[in-house]
């Protein structure tokens, strides 16, 4: 029932949409098939601040709605691709009395691009580390953390991606009284260019695997977006419905929109 209900909702998001790409002109219709794929890999050489949002429509053992939104911003450095990522979180209170709205955790972390320049996949590890900036109890740990991101990302002709993204962080310091961290990330992407700048998109769904409180989620998502230019910078907006496959622990979306707008900008030649 609730997968019938993400279905209609998918419909009712990507038809206009997708009714839009067939009419002509399109902002996005002189983009390159490389500049396409460049937009949605996240190891391109772009700087990028982008504005991701998550509702979460339905959660499992509540009826009430929540919602993250990430400020993110990137900064290439030669062959450093360092991603810092500052979370605002809107949840139920435990008492169902209102909400929890504030900051969370903000996540740092520094991929290094170890492939050749041009190569056909690209690939990227380095270290990672999370503050205990939580406005409060329900919006983050209370702890320290570090660990490490993995990226690697595989170009295919058509201007078409396919890739992951790993992280894994585990606390170290922090307030004694709160829980361990141990959590371990997979991002899988994949992005099809259609034409005129319009891509169908699997990329925003992150698989998670909480160690310390045995709490799982493995949810599968599927979108459109657009990429455009204005004047040097590039914009790429999408939306992507996801649907929650497996979870186990209490609170875990049983399905959720995914909303995003990334700004780029090519680093300055030296």
């Amino acid at each position: 029932m609730k997968g019938n209900k993400l279905m209609v909702l998918c419909s009712m998001l990507l038809t206009p949409v997708l009714l839009k790409a067939q009419q002509a002109p399109l902002p996005g219709a002189g983009l390159s098939q490389e500049e396409i794929a460049k937009s949605n890999n996240p190891l391109a050489e772009l700087n990028q601040i982008s504005f991701h949002d998550f509702i979460t429509m339905h959660q499992r053992g509540t009826t009430e709605v929540s919602n993250t939104m990430n400020l993110r911003g990137v900064m290439v450095a030669g062959r450093q691709i360092i991603r810092a990522t500052v979370p605002f979180t809107t949840l139920p209170a435990d008492n169902k009395m209102g909400y929890n709205s504030g900051l969370g955790d903000i996540q740092i972390f520094d991929a290094i691009r170890f492939s050749k320049n041009g190569a056909s996949t690209d690939l990227a590890i380095g270290p990672m580390i999370v503050f205990p900036t939580g406005s409060n109890d329900y919006l983050g740990t209370g702890k320290w953390q570090a660990g490490g991101a993995f990226v690697a990302i595989h170009h295919i002709p058509g201007g078409h991606v396919l890739g992951s993204l790993v992280t894994y962080q585990h606390s170290f310091a922090g307030q004694s009284d709160r829980e361990e961290v141990s959590v371990l990330a997979f991002q899988p992407t994949m992005t099809f260019n259609i034409a005129a700048g319009l891509y169908a998109r699997s990329a925003g769904a992150i698989w998670t695997f909480d160690f310390e409180n045995q709490r799982t989620l493995i949810p599968f998502g599927l979108g459109a977006g657009k990429v455009f230019k204005a004047n040097n910078m590039m914009v790429n907006i999408f939306v992507e419905p996801q649907l929650t496959v497996y979870s186990e622990g209490a609170g875990q979306p049983a399905y959720q929109v995914f909303f995003g707008l990334n700004l780029q900008w090519a680093k300055k030649a030296k």
